[in-house]
């Protein structure tokens, strides 16, 4: 008998395809991530990473394939079940994408409207809020507005937000683009943190191999529209394929 339990992932893709006309963007592309653990998905510009969380998160429907998050497949689900799904995952948007005429508390309280009830949350969006925003660091600057924060204080307030309803999996869509090194090791450091912290699944995509070196427990590099190849950032950068080293050189 095997006394082996199976470790079933929290999220998974299952041979997702997408096309543009001619331009085959995913052409069978396979992840999964299980709990606890922080992904990693590298690939050049063009590559799909952007396609393919947007085709995770439903901003885009793909042609073809499964997505199955906490052993639901979603391509399957109502617009009900599928917001409820929706409050378990946490996504950082590139740029942040902070609304720019809300000041920082609204910004974070703008989920809490949408979902508090649905999640028998009891705590007010003042203690949530507050809770958030000591995760990142900027508490005192809850009443500013967007335009008045730098780069890496917008980035750190989407992930508060992102935290906010304490979502189980965090997806990162290139959470260190356009900043500068010492506020992206600062970023990348908080996402360390809040992965100890709270015990989060992570999904991030970046270019940046200083993030995935440091982040990373597992490695996928997208080439061709399919996962090329996944390991540990020690056994990729050892690699020989020459498109395996053509992301890692310096």
């Amino acid at each position: 008998m095997n006394s082996e339990k199976e470790i079933r992932p929290v999220l998974e893709l299952k041979e997702l395809k997408k096309s543009f006309g001619d331009n085959h963007v995913l052409r069978g592309f396979n992840l999964r991530l299980f709990e606890g653990e922080n992904l990693v998905v590298m690939g050049k510009s063009g590559s799909g990473k952007s396609v393919m969380i947007k085709c995770l998160v439903g901003l885009m429907q793909a042609d073809s394939g499964s997505i199955r998050i906490k052993e639901q497949d979603i391509t399957v689900l109502g617009q009900n079940e599928l917001d409820i799904l929706r409050t378990e995952i946490g996504f950082l948007f590139q740029g942040s994408a902070l609304y720019d005429s809300m000041t920082v508390r609204e910004n974070l309280e703008f989920p809490l409207r949408r979902h508090k009830v649905k999640l028998n949350i009891q705590e007010s969006n003042e203690v949530l809020v507050r809770e958030a925003l000591e995760n990142v660091g900027l508490e005192d600057a809850i009443d500013l507005m967007p335009a008045e924060l730098s780069g890496g204080m917008k980035r750190r307030v989407a992930l508060a937000r992102a935290l906010i309803l304490k979502p189980k999996i965090i997806l990162y869509d290139e959470p260190t683009t356009g900043l500068d090194p010492i506020t992206s090791k600062e970023i990348i450091q908080l996402m360390r943190t809040i992965q100890k912290k709270y015990g989060t699944s992570s999904l991030i995509i970046t270019h940046d191999v200083d993030c995935a070196r440091v982040i990373s427990n597992r490695i996928i590099l997208l080439v061709d529209g399919i996962n090329y190849i996944e390991g540990t950032y020690q056994e990729l950068i050892r690699s020989e394929d020459p498109k395996v080293k053509a992301f890692f050189k310096h």
